[in-house]
């Protein structure tokens, strides 16, 4: 997701593309520490470090070397029990959280970003700086945990997080209910009330992105958060609940616990006493959370799946700009992103000449050290998504699909895959089905305009589209066609704080980001209050 982004967090055109992007921005870029010290492994509650009430740990992996990083507090329902509780008590009548004015929620979040912003390169890199250096504190420590180049940490998530924070903190004062002129004697407004006690669990592909996906309408909206954090990727979100202290947020309002989805996780999502959950990652984890919600409470859920993102290329488009889009689309964040262009589908005429550049282009990503300038694509994120790709290039092959290059392991040590293309990839083979979550781009051949439609929209998923044309009619046309939550035109990975995402199908209901993120955090309550005489 989001290379486009950082282009722009660069100051750069986005035609200018990834090498030039590294060029102009490099020098601007605090140098990152391979060996970051990491301050904080445990579980947050009520402001506060503790050990897990089992004492269990598990160890947070560099993808890079497979080595042990630390050792990480294992959080459990005896743990999200206590989360809870201190999420409950925050949220009573009368507590400081609930009597504070709405533009001082929207101070505490200003204050978090200002953090962010000062630690940017630790959680980037995780080096603890002085505070006259500290821009580059946030970057690195994502780089370290999750495997994505620095570069990309550093211009592309840390901005956007800031965005998404400062963006919600404006919203805190201005989100509210209405007067109704209701008939009668009456005096009748609406109040937008928050949910309450909001269980949040985020995933390993963009973990400092999420954490603000989530935490910002929740907290600009007067919630309270219980929050699961990938397994696979915990330590810039622990670092933010530093943070979040440090803001002056009170005691109770976020409280994190690392652990894995079939424990502490599903202790979220069967909880009684949490009013919503909210959740990002596969299909399959999110029938479970749907399941669970409606078994114990029936809690508010809201859910952001898996996709099959179609994009497709007509006979017209700007071929240079469509390929390199295209490359983006699918290899951006190791080709770990729910809304990947992973279905591309060419026009026929163009089709040979596409391929062939995409295999170039392809075979020219630089794979290697994240925290070189040069890496366009580090390691995938563990061992387990490692093989399950390499399971899915091997079913490629089997099934008849052209591999046109790469289709292996890109290093002897470390989760790394080379950049794969296959070609002459059919409709009902595996790898134009799954989602791969990887460096996999499987290019399909189309003839018409009413084909690719029923063909793009002959899947299960329907989170993100893109159309590359210049024809304006065209565009316009297959926007209202495809069934997606977002459809790109001659652009792809394109986001920002002020337009919703979500999806259709089995990609997910609700939507995060802009004024519809906030909806799913409220209650509307209706107040009708008798009165002697109504006037105008």
């Amino acid at each position: 997701m989001l290379r486009a982004a950082a282009f722009a967090a660069a100051g750069l055109g986005p035609r200018l593309g990834s090498r030039l992007l590294s060029a102009a921005a490099i020098h601007a870029v605090p140098a990152p520490n391979q060996q970051p010290e990491v301050f904080y492994n445990k579980i947050f509650i009520n402001n506060e470090w503790h050990d897990a009430v089992s004492k269990k740990t598990f160890p947070t992996i560099n993808p890079s070397t497979g080595e042990v990083i630390c050792q990480v507090a294992e959080g459990d329902k005896e743990d999200v029990d206590r989360a809870v509780k201190a999420a409950r008590a925050a949220f009573q009548l009368g507590s400081p959280w609930r009597r504070m004015d709405a533009s001082e929620r929207g101070h505490l979040l200003n204050r978090l970003a200002d953090l962010i912003e000062r630690d940017r390169t630790y959680l980037a890199r995780s080096e603890h700086l002085e505070l006259d250096a500290s821009l580059a504190v946030c970057s690195a420590l994502e780089t370290l945990d999750n495997g994505k180049p620095y570069l990309v940490s550093y211009l592309t998530d840390l901005a956007l997080v800031l965005k998404c924070i400062r963006y919600y903190a404006g919203w805190a004062d201005k989100y509210h209910g209405k007067t109704v002129p209701m008939d009668g004697d009456f005096f009748s407004y609406t109040r937008h009330e928050p949910v309450g006690v909001c269980g949040q669990i985020i995933p390993w592909n963009f973990p400092l992105l999420m954490q603000a996906w989530k935490l910002s309408p929740a907290l600009a909206t007067g919630n309270v958060i219980v929050m699961k954090v990938a397994e696979q990727t915990p330590l810039t979100a622990l670092y933010v609940a530093n943070l979040v202290k440090e803001a002056g947020f009170p005691p109770g309002v976020v409280n994190i616990v690392p652990g894995f989805g079939s424990t502490a996780g599903a202790a979220i999502a069967s909880h009684e006493d949490v009013d919503k959950v909210a959740f990002t990652g596969s299909t399959e984890v999110g029938h479970h959370i749907q399941v669970s919600a409606g078994r114990s409470n029936l809690k508010r859920v809201t859910l952001e799946l898996g996709g099959k993102s179609p994009n497709i290329i007509m006979s017209d488009a700007d071929m240079d700009w469509a390929v390199e889009q295209a490359h983006s689309a699918l290899f951006f964040n190791q080709g770990q992103c729910c809304c990947a262009g992973s279905r591309v589908f060419v026009q026929e005429d163009v089709y040979a000449e596409f391929v062939e550049r995409s295999v170039i282009r392809a075979k020219s990503r630089v794979v290697g050290n994240p925290f070189d300038n040069q890496t366009e694509q580090g390691p995938q994120v563990d061992e387990t998504q490692f093989k399950k790709i390499l399971g899915y290039i091997k079913s490629g092959k089997e099934e008849g699909a052209k591999l046109m290059c790469g289709g292996g392991a890109a290093a002897d040590r470390g989760y790394f895959v080379q950049p794969t293309v296959f070609g002459d990839v059919q409709d009902g083979m595996t790898i134009a089905k799954d989602e791969i979550f990887g460096p996999v781009m499987s290019i399909l051949k189309f003839k018409t305009i009413e084909e690719v439609i029923r063909r793009a929209n002959n899947s299960k998923y329907g989170l993100a589209a893109g159309v590359f044309t210049k024809d304006l009619d065209k565009a316009n046309y297959l926007s209202q066609a495809l069934q997606a939550g977002t459809v790109w035109i001659n652009c792809y990975n394109i986001f920002g704080p002020q337009m919703p995402f979500g999806g259709y199908k089995m990609s997910g209901h609700g939507r995060e980001m802009g004024e519809y993120g906030l909806q799913t955090y409220t209650e509307v309550k209706s107040v009708v209050v008798k009165v002697p005489q109504k006037n105008s």
